[in-house]
């Protein structure tokens, strides 16, 4: 209870109510957040020095292959009978589209140069590959 001070009622803080509360949002936005990275799951391979992004406010189209082999197009699992027409697609709707390739660093170096072949056949003017950075991995 409250103790009495000069006649009145002393009011005590109660923290409790907005711990939980901020634990739950704090559950909710670890649980999100994974979910919010563009593309498949990849393990993507580590370099020493990446090159810095290009500052743009277009968001890429973002190409992932995973190490069993499959083709996702932002999220979107394609099978490879499609791959390249779904790209052609994207490319027809905006010819300025950037792409970013994803590939799981198990993955063999001539698959992820043919996909990334494929995507210059079709025309995309700037094509990255996407890295984690060594020295902050360490």
């Amino acid at each position: 209870m409250s103790a009495r001070r000069s006649g009145g009622l002393v009011p005590e803080m109660n923290v409790t109510p907005l711990v939980d509360v901020v634990l739950v949002l704090l559950i909710i936005f670890m649980v999100v957040t994974p979910q919010l990275e563009a593309g498949a799951a990849v393990d993507l391979p580590a370099v020493v020095n990446p090159d810095k992004g290009e500052e743009n406010s277009l968001t890429p189209t973002t190409v992932s292959l995973t190490a069993q082999g499959a083709l996702f197009v932002d999220k979107k699992e394609v099978p490879r009978a499609r791959f390249a027409e779904q790209l052609r697609a994207v490319h027809e709707k905006d010819p300025e589209a950037r792409v970013v390739l994803k590939a799981d660093r198990g993955v063999r170096y001539a698959e992820v140069r043919g996909v990334f072949k494929t995507l210059q056949d079709i025309g995309f003017p700037g094509i990255s590959l996407q890295v984690i950075d060594l020295k902050k991995q360490e």
